[in-house]
């Protein structure tokens, strides 16, 4: 790859705004049309960034595309740890964080994008981040503390494995979601509305702490 870097071999002063520009024009640009389709010129337009910049900070279009994933992730953890999920009753904080899944899945459309583009190609750029690896443990830390103290309450079966709790707390929410519009034209019935998002959520909740307070079946 040529070297793109400023003659003086240092970004400008403002390096974190310009930086911050291009992520979020490179997110909404791979959202939109996946990594395939995406275009550097048009992220470089909408960044109000040179081209020349978004080599410097990224390299390439491989390195922008795994920068947007780790800063996707980035938000969605940060904002689960303003849970404190640890800090209340394990039912309440069961129900929280399928909640707080939900509407973060719905209020934003670019991060279901982002997952579906990166499945596309099997995860081989968030294979290669450690940050992401690194983002994503204290959540399941945090639901392992939960789950165990529901145990040792008798409110949860034990025995439960947090992160394939989490998974599917996520796809409850992922699938309806990706899958809106088939799913409403299948079954002919509209379920983007107010009052199927909330019967959505309803029944995620109650197929989730149904499980987590029933015993075993073998």
């Amino acid at each position: 790859m040529r070297n793109t870097k400023p003659a003086s071999g240092r970004p400008p002063r403002d390096a974190e705004r310009t930086r911050a520009a291009i992520l979020e024009a490179a997110t909404e640009e791979f959202a939109r049309h996946g990594l395939g389709g995406a275009r550097v010129d048009r992220i470089s337009a909408a960044a109000g960034a040179n081209k020349r910049m978004l080599y410097y900070y990224f390299g390439d279009k491989e390195g922008l595309f795994l920068a947007v994933l780790e800063a996707a992730y980035a938000r969605i953890r940060n904002a689960e740890q303003q849970l404190s999920l640890v800090d209340m009753p394990p039912v309440e904080s069961i129900r929280k964080l399928i909640r707080f899944t939900w509407n973060y899945f719905l209020e934003h459309p670019e991060f279901i994008s982002l997952l579906n583009s990166e499945n596309l190609h099997r995860a081989s750029h968030l294979r290669r981040s450690r940050r992401a690896r690194r983002l994503n443990s204290p959540l399941i830390e945090t639901l392992g503390l939960v789950l165990d103290r529901g145990g040792r309450e008798g409110v949860f079966r034990t025995g439960v494995d947090p992160l394939q709790l989490y998974i599917s707390i996520a796809a409850l929410c992922y699938f309806y979601l990706s899958n809106i519009h088939t799913l409403s034209s299948i079954f002919g019935r509209d379920l983007a509305t107010a009052p199927a998002r909330s019967a959505r959520l309803k029944h995620m909740t109650d197929v989730v702490l149904g499980y987590l307070r029933k015993e075993a079946i073998s």
